[in-house]
């Protein structure tokens, strides 16, 4: 058989599979030390390599010429733990060797070997992965083997028929995990026999070794969404828990934190806000505005908080509103800006409402202020923003100085258009506060 074309075959074979790779579905993550139901504990492989009488120990055999031939290979595995587990394994082949001196040889058939070997794992090597990806291992066992041995000595040749035998199993290797469920396994396996006509040759001495260098692939069985154990690194997945409650914990007093701080902004925010409104003398004007701020209790006060004049019999006065008063008022509607959607006046409208709040004061006029909107929304929001920003001015002309007696404030929503809704054009001269002094 020729070996170098037969294991190139099998190691592209095996390497094959790692084209699976991104084919692998995504694992569930799992505890440190969860039951060994999280994961899945069978595994199969299968190997091929070069049987012959060579070690690497030193140990020397009666035949000391090497001849390499190919064997092979299948297991079952049960993983106990992580680092432990259990395989059934069956090896198949031949062993052939020679002497350098002269032309006597040997070749031993294995029809068939059963061992049973405890299979240590003696480190997940992992840098990055929370699964080991470099596996060194060693595993010991027990097994039996029929074997048929033939020798050619001295031109005679000397056949037997199938003898079976116990023998020990010992190795070590490494596993490169290469998927979730898939391992490549390169291993070497010394092979104590219990016999000493293993290599043909019957009598006395020690009893027969042979060794075995193997390539091949292990397969985890059951459930892909669940973790193989053999990739299991406890420290690692501690580590990552660890890691993971440490950031949470983080997470959590940086949040606490900050909203200790929002809590304290609207504190502040409150307190500016319970100033703004506080009424000491009860008149109905705040503070802020009042400029009597004394003014005894259950006296009518102005917009400014300052006692009204005694009531006199009316004096029917003629009211004339000028040109000048109308320009000073079309001015304040032309300025008049409310936040989009709100009832908040813009502080550039400040001063052209000023001027109509002087005004109002100076010629102690009526006003009527009528909110308008255009038809986009709904009748009940619209109607409620327009009586909004109507009672906004309102607010603002009592706030400096102007008599809310004297000021009316009224909203009408979308139900008086001065111009078609349906242009955007249309709708923003819909959009208004009309004044009208009287």
């Amino acid at each position: 058989m020729n070996l170098t074309k037969t294991g190139f075959l099998a190691a592209a074979g095996i390497l094959s599979v790692t084209q699976l790779v991104a084919q692998a579905p995504a694992l569930n993550e799992v505890k440190p030390f969860a039951p060994e139901t999280e994961y899945r504990t069978w595994s199969v492989g299968v190997h091929v390599g070069l049987l012959d009488q060579s070690n690497l120990i030193g140990i020397r055999r009666k035949f000391d010429q090497v001849k390499s031939n190919l064997g092979y290979g299948v297991y079952v595995k049960r993983q106990i733990l992580p680092g432990f587990g259990i395989q059934a394994e069956y090896i198949g082949g031949k062993v052939a060797g020679a002497y350098k001196d002269n032309d006597n040889t040997f070749e031993t058939k294995l029809p068939w070997s059963a061992a049973l070997s405890a299979n240590v794992t003696l480190a997940n090597i992992n840098w990055r992965y929370h699964e080991g990806i470099i596996k060194p291992y060693l595993n010991v066992g027990l097994g039996a083997m029929g074997f048929e041995p033939s020798a050619n000595i001295n031109g005679a040749t000397n056949s037997y028929e199938q003898t079976t035998e116990l023998f020990v199993p010992g190795g070590v290797g490494l596993k490169f995990a290469v998927a979730n469920d898939i391992a490549i396994d390169l291993g070497y396996r010394l092979n104590l026999v219990q016999s000493t006509n293993f290599d043909g040759v019957r009598g006395g001495g020690s009893k027969d070794i042979f060794s075995y260098a193997h390539l091949g692939v292990e397969f985890a069985l059951g459930d892909r969404s669940k973790p193989f154990l053999a990739n299991s690194n406890p420290v690692s997945a501690m580590q990552k828990e660890y890691t993971a409650q440490y950031d949470e914990l983080v997470a959590q007093k940086a949040a606490v934190e900050a909203q200790k701080a929002e809590n304290e902004k609207l504190k502040s925010q409150l307190e500016r806000l319970y100033a703004d409104l506080a009424d000491d003398d009860g008149d109905g004007v705040a503070n802020r505005y009042d400029k009597c701020p004394d003014t005894p209790e259950k006296t009518k006060v102005d917009g400014a908080g300052c006692p009204l004049p005694e009531p006199k019999a009316p004096v029917v006065q003629q009211i004339t509103v000028t040109d000048e008063d109308r320009r000073v008022v079309d001015e304040a509607i032309q300025n008049l800006e409310f936040d989009l959607g709100k009832a908040t006046i813009r502080s550039t409208s400040h001063a052209s409402l000023n001027k109509v709040a002087a005004l109002l004061i100076e010629k102690n006029f009526s006003l009527k202020l009528a909110g308008h909107t255009d038809n986009t929304g709904s009748m009940q929001t619209n109607m409620r923003l327009s009586k909004e920003r109507a009672e906004a001015v309102k607010a603002y002309l009592v706030s400096r100085g102007a008599n809310p007696s004297r000021i009316e404030a009224t909203g009408y929503g979308p139900t008086q258009p001065i111009a078609s809704n349906n242009t955007a054009a249309g709708r923003q001269q819909n959009r208004r506060v009309e004044f009208t002094l009287y």
